[in-house]
């Protein structure tokens, strides 16, 4: 792992959120983008050379929707950068961690994506974050 890619948090009104996070940090989001196979309306921040994510669920039946209701708006996961996603599934998979994409997806921001439960990581998802090659 190369480094933290991005914090995800999850909230209820992504045009509320984006006022306040654009208080809070400074700049305005410099992207929004629907991911459907997630059920979720993101949004990004660069703050240095980090970022912050913004999930609105969009599907009251998706991971963010069930994540707020039963936990309300908070920290949803820590992204972290990877040369090989592949690769660092097989990695995680073999030392026993419960990975629940083994096979990678398109996620926001120009990335393939893949998920760590909680469960593995002292209750933080973990997410695996390679940038798609164009």
């Amino acid at each position: 792992m190369n480094k933290i890619e991005h914090i995800g948090i999850a909230v209820k009104d992504l045009k509320v959120s984006n006022l306040l996070y654009q208080k809070l940090l400074g700049v305005a989001h410099y992207k929004e983008e629907e991911v459907k196979s997630e059920g979720v309306k993101t949004s990004f921040f660069k703050v240095g050379p980090n970022k912050v994510e913004l999930l609105e669920p969009v599907d009251a039946d998706g991971p963010i929707a069930k994540f707020i209701d039963k936990k309300g708006e908070g920290v949803h996961h820590i992204a972290f950068a990877v040369d090989d996603i592949v690769a660092e599934i097989k990695r995680l998979d073999k030392e026993g961690f419960v990975i629940l994409n083994k096979t990678p997806k398109k996620g926001a921001d120009n990335k393939l994506v893949a998920f760590v439960h909680p469960k593995s990581c002292n209750g933080v998802l973990i997410e695996l974050c390679q940038e798609i090659e164009e």
